[in-house]
């Protein structure tokens, strides 16, 4: 029988037949694979003709469809709906994948090809896109060690396969912690709890084949849990499950890893000549260099220190009303800011939550989607991995653009967090290609299923990730949609979520889930006036997170990085009854692979962006004004990685914004 992962896929938009794929077709299709691209590569290097662009580097852009085929399967069920199966193969190929592609990578025939179609570049009348393609190609390289010889380039390949088999074995770690741990509840520990958090409780215990109700560490149950219980010893008994992933012990324990993908990393940066490893990770980014980095996130760091110690203090004082006395901790905060908010806002999230339905909020950000850009989305049935999936077709004048996938329910499967992901990204190199584009996201089941407010930021976040892959126009795959500087990646994204707090968006599609009436007036009006509430704590957690990730690697590697962690954060004076919103045990964004090491401040510089680049529409009238909507798609959701970030930007907006964007939008300006 014809493995079904490298047969043609005669299925609609030409998606996976997930139908027909077992666990059992992904490792011969792999090193079906893995052979295909050897061979094509040794074509490439050996070729008896002169390099050229064609036969060297749109050579290599052409190579490894078979492989893009399976990775993009198996990485997609592995991330969405793990087994034990799965797990045991992503152990398997982690290490294999991360030495094949070094040995691509230090083929020293290969790169002298890159090098010589790079050094004839003036004369070969390239366009500025192959241009671009041609610099990101040889930078790759260089930068993954192509120059490196003898045992230096052995140790870089051994470096590069234990970093792979560490990041994969930190995420499994991390899904099991979440997978396993649960608090039971009984019908007298429900009461407080607001009606959706009691359904979402005695739906996890379905899940989990218990008796009655739980809450486990999914964030769309435990997050709410923190916010209304008023039982203070089971959210004590919660958060300190919920910041213990990772670091429990025994063989789930995170931080040996952690420590050990650190050293490994700056040996690699070291190897290349580097610093350190911030220094080798920044180059290639706008932020350039770790000091920019630091800049940024310190000068927003002690204005929203202030705000949260204030918070802190004010919250306190509820605490003490209660007859509670100590100190305010971490698992007080959300409950204690819950009910300042009712207070000073006469916002409740019990009463909001019912107007935030999931299927309302998927129109709206399609409604958004087709003012702006003129996309309209048709509800299709394909093979897909999991019955919580669904699809549509999205088109633009009656023409295909891209295939768009939505998985939004929590479920053990699934690793925490949200994302987006490209099963096949735009391309019109070596053929024309449509994109297929999968929203991941974690939110609680439910008949309707009903948002937070952060709930729907974070639907709107993803979908704006997956306009900038689905309306990619550019030539070749390695440049399209979000191939882009990861602190220019999240721009897109950010930027979207501005479209949730329109007023006449959330006034259409904000409806009730039982009688269907329109959010009112008065409640739409408390939502955004109190869109910056709790906003110290907000900022204080993530970029104490950024800053801890800057401080691992832009110096020497921490032996133990649950010390250097404490020592960063005592320097900074973290206010005592805030977390960090990722600590390093699970810390996935930093040590589930490289993406955001080193990087996890990113979504801070896109910040100062999105801030600005909203503005624009606002200077313009109205959120939907269409040149503005023009210029977003040509110069920044149509270019990918075709030009540097900073010029794209500069396009769109004629200049580069400045933090006080980002602390007027966050609330925080002096």
């Amino acid at each position: 029988m014809t493995n079904p992962l490298l047969s043609p896929w005669d299925t609609p938009f030409e998606i996976a037949p997930f139908d027909r794929i077992s666990d059992e077709d992904f490792a011969p299709a792999l090193e079906h694979a893995l052979k295909a691209h050897r061979d094509e590569i040794a074509a490439i290097a050996r070729a008896d003709t002169a390099p050229d662009f064609a036969n060297t580097v749109e050579a290599l852009e052409a190579a490894g469809r078979d492989l893009d085929k399976v990775l993009s399967v198996f990485f997609t069920v592995a991330g969405a709906d793990s087994n034990p199966a799965r797990e045991d193969l992503q152990r398997v190929f982690s290490p294999k994948l991360a030495a094949h592609f070094s040995e691509v990578t230090s083929n020293d025939a290969l790169f002298a090809r890159i090098e010589a179609v790079w050094q004839a570049r003036d004369g070969l009348d390239l366009t500025d896109e192959q241009l671009r393609v041609l610099m990101l190609t040889r930078r790759g390289f260089v930068r993954a060690g192509a120059a490196l010889e003898g045992a230096e380039d052995a140790r870089m390949k051994q470096i590069k396969s234990r970093l792979a088999t560490l990041g994969t074995q930190f995420t499994q770690n991390l899904l099991a912690d979440e997978r396993d741990w649960l608090m039971e509840l009984s019908e007298g520990d429900l009461d407080g709890l607001p009606d959706f958090v009691v359904q979402a409780a005695r739906t996890a215990g379905q899940e989990k084949e218990k008796a009655g109700p739980v809450v486990t560490l999914s964030r769309s149950l435990i997050v709410p849990f923190l916010q209304f219980s008023p039982r203070r010893d089971l959210r004590e008994r919660a958060y300190k499950a919920w910041a213990a992933r990772g670091a429990n012990g025994g063989q789930t324990d995170n931080r040996a890893i952690a420590a050990e993908i650190l050293t490994l990393r700056q040996e690699r940066a070291a190897l290349l000549g580097y610093d350190s490893f911030a220094a080798y990770k920044l180059e290639t980014e706008m932020a350039k260099t770790p000091d920019a980095v630091r800049d940024l996130l310190m000068a927003v760091w002690e204005p929203a220190k202030a705000r949260a110690n204030e918070d802190a203090a004010a919250l306190e004082e509820r605490m003490r009303a209660d007859g509670v006395n100590g100190p305010l901790e971490a698992w007080d905060w959300r409950y204690y800011a819950q009910k300042r908010r009712k207070a000073e806002h006469d916002l409740d999230e019990a009463e909001l939550k019912p107007y935030l339905q999931l299927d309302r909020m998927i129109e709206a950000a399609f409604a958004c989607a087709n003012r702006l850009f003129g996309l309209a989305f048709r509800v299709v049935d394909v093979p897909l991995y999991h019955a919580d999936c669904r699809a549509w077709e999205v088109t633009r004048d009656g023409q295909h653009i891209a295939l768009f996938i939505g998985d939004y329910f929590a479920r053990g499967s699934k690793r925490s967090g949200a994302w987006c992901s490209a099963m096949r990204s735009q391309a019109r190199f070596p053929k024309i290609q449509a994109p297929i584009v999968i929203n991941v996201c974690n939110f609680a089941k439910g008949d309707p299923a009903l948002l937070s407010y952060d709930d729907a930021r974070t639907l709107f976040h993803e979908f704006g990730h997956a306009l900038h892959q689905m309306l990619s126009n550019v030539t070749y795959e390695s440049i399209s949609g979000t191939s882009v500087a990861r602190d220019f990646v999240e721009l897109p994204s950010q930027l979207y979520e501005h479209w949730l707090e329109v007023p006449e968006i959330l006034s259409e599609f904000a409806t009730h889930a039982e009688t269907g009436a329109p959010m009112p007036r008065e409640m739409l009006d408390k939502v955004l006036k109190a869109a910056n509430f709790d906003m110290g704590f907000q900022t204080v957690e993530y970029v104490a997170s950024a800053l801890v990730d800057l401080d691992f690697h832009e110096g020497a590697a921490p032996a133990d990085p649950m010390a250097a962690q404490a020592e960063t954060l005592a320097l900074l004076g973290m206010p005592h009854a805030i977390g960090m919103r990722h600590a390093t045990p699970h810390f996935a964004h930093v040590f589930a692979g490289d993406g955001y090491s080193a990087g996890y401040y990113s979504y801070m510089w896109s910040e100062v962006m999105d801030a600005d680049a909203f503005a624009a529409f606002e200077e313009a009238g109205s959120p939907f004004d269409p040149e503005r909507a023009r210029a977003l798609e040509d110069n920044i959701l149509s270019a990918g990685g075709s030009a540097p970030p900073e010029d794209l930007y500069i396009a769109f907006r004629g200049r580069l914004p400045g933090v006080k964007a980002l602390l007027k939008g966050r609330g925080l300006a002096a």
